[in-house]
């Protein structure tokens, strides 16, 4: 596939990485949106990446989405995250190391049949648990969809028993809305601040700080929120 440089950097990505431009760029390189952090970047999905996929949906870190699945499932899910972007234009990435290109996870946005609204949602490998990527990825994937996708709003869908994700979902600066429709009658809906309330808050130079200086302790005090 034919790669392009992202913004001003010495990275190159597929042209599809970033969605909400399928196939192309839609603005010149001074003004090219970049979705990457301190330490990492994304792309969509590839057939290398399942191997991992279906190691953490098979293990009791899925049991907040649906799992563990046993082979045909977790088969049927990942055919169904490469399929999200031809269908909605958007979905999930993986999340790499910008030196290394280890995977660690996948965060981006979802939104399947049966989903009341846009969905930033993430997952995380077993073994890069811990290490602040889900917070750095999904406050560069909300960051993207707001303002290349003109998002207005979205939610996560979580668990009411996944407290780590909960806590991860407030250190974004998301709430609980107790209005707001559920997939089913079974998950917390947490409402993401809206583009305007996080424009140069004192939320988004914390959530940047606390991407920015993040390092794994030693200690980690009871209810250490893990990604």
């Amino acid at each position: 596939m034919e790669k392009r440089q992202l913004g001003q950097s010495s990275l190159t990505v597929p042209p599809i990485t970033f969605g909400c431009n399928v196939f192309g760029w839609t603005t010149d390189e001074a003004t090219s949106f970049k979705l990457l952090d301190a330490w990492l970047m994304v792309r969509g999905p590839e057939a290398g990446d399942y191997p991992d996929f279906k190691a953490t949906f098979a293990s009791y870190r899925s049991r907040f989405m649906g799992g563990p699945l046993n082979a045909y499932e977790a088969w049927m899910l990942y055919a169904a995250e490469i399929g999200h972007w031809q269908v909605n234009g958007f979905g999930m990435w993986m999340i790499h190391d910008k030196e290394t290109d280890e995977t660690y996870g996948m965060a981006g946005g979802w939104m399947p049949a049966g989903w009341p609204e846009r969905e930033i949602a993430w997952i995380i490998w077993p073994d890069a648990a811990g290490k602040g990527y889900a917070l750095e990825a999904t406050n560069a994937a909300r960051a993207h969809f707001y303002a290349r996708c003109g998002w207005e709003t979205a939610v996560s869908y979580i668990d009411p028993k996944n407290l780590d994700s909960i806590r991860l979902a407030e250190r974004l600066g998301a709430v609980k809305d107790r209005e707001a429709a559920t997939i089913d009658g079974n998950d917390a809906v947490y409402r993401h601040p809206s583009p305007e309330a996080l424009q140069g808050s004192q939320l988004a130079h914390g959530i940047e700080m606390e991407i920015s200086h993040y390092a794994d302790p030693l200690f980690k005090p009871k209810g250490w929120a893990i990604d």
